[in-house]
């Protein structure tokens, strides 16, 4: 009950980024969670041990999203704004460092696990979400809560920050109307969003000039080039699409019910009966039984 409900609720506001507080470690983990298989994982070594630049240290059990140059850098946003989180000259709470520093990690090279709220988020939501372990200790004192409050403080607010991190926009018809649930994809990275009611959108980018291509129902698809800059402000990018002959298609099957058209056109003592035009959803018009008729 609890899992559904959350799922609603993330499928009913179109969240940007997010975040699951935790406690018991000092790190910032990212998707995917889950890992690949152990099949997978011997066939990766097994080429690369092949290639010249082999690492033995590589970890092939980690599953990377298409956007995990986008994650690498929102963990980073947090860890290095944290007052302990990067300092692991000492190691982690509880073992050696196994950040190599940086105070983030895949959530699948670490702790593999399947079915987690950050996968699901990036998978079939707008929304980009990490898991952060904010304190060694998960039931601290509370004496000791004003300290754990200063040491992630900065931390929280660059990590808010960053959610100006990108491109925005609003996807419109010629006429101003909203198009809501339009596809909104940037190519080269196989993971779309979707407009909300308003037809306005929101995508976390790193820095760099992207192609962005815009799709809905009914609508000619659109194109264009968004450049995100270094600045702490998504660059906005807005899409005007044109009706496509579908809608018109659309809008007739819905007025006749779907049922077959017969039109019929009279030319002094002539009658043409021109064509009889089937229609169905997601194929082309097809004319059938196209006869002429002499009174």
């Amino acid at each position: 009950m609890e899992t559904r409900a959350i799922v609603a609720w993330l499928e009913k506001i179109p969240f940007v980024l997010g975040a699951n507080i935790l406690g018991g470690e000092q790190v910032v983990t990212f998707p995917f969670n889950m890992a690949r298989s152990k099949e997978e994982s011997e066939e990766m070594m097994r080429r690369a041990q092949m290639v010249e630049d082999y690492e033995e240290e590589e970890n092939f059990s980690y599953m990377d999203t298409p956007d995990d140059g986008v994650f690498h850098w929102l963990a980073t946003s947090y860890a290095s704004a944290h007052l302990g989180m990067t300092e692991t000259y000492q190691g982690k709470c509880h073992t050696d460092d196994f950040t190599k520093g940086f105070g983030i990690i895949n959530g699948g090279a670490w702790h593999p696990s399947v079915g987690t709220m950050n996968d699901f988020c990036y998978l079939h939501t707008n929304c980009f979400q990490l898991s952060i372990y904010v304190g060694c200790d998960k039931f601290p004192h509370k004496s000791e809560l004003p300290k754990e409050w200063e040491d992630n403080l900065e931390a929280l607010l660059h990590f808010m920050e960053q959610v100006h991190r990108g491109i925005k926009g609003l996807v419109r018809d010629l006429d101003g109307n909203a198009i809501a649930n339009a596809t909104v994809s940037v190519e080269g990275i196989n993971h779309d969003v979707k407009t909300a009611a308003d037809g306005d959108y929101w995508r976390i980018l790193n820095p760099g000039d992207y192609q962005v291509n815009v799709k809905a129902v009914g609508y000619a698809p659109g194109n264009r080039v968004c450049h995100v800059g270094y600045e702490n402000e998504a660059r906005q990018c807005d899409f005007h699409l044109r009706k496509s002959n579908w809608h018109r298609i659309r809008e007739i099957m819905e007025q006749y019910g779907r049922e077959p058209i017969n039109v019929v056109m009279k030319r002094g003592r002539r009658v043409k009966k021109i064509r009889r035009v089937r229609v169905r959803a997601g194929h082309r018009m097809r004319h059938q039984n196209q006869t002429r008729t002499l009174e």
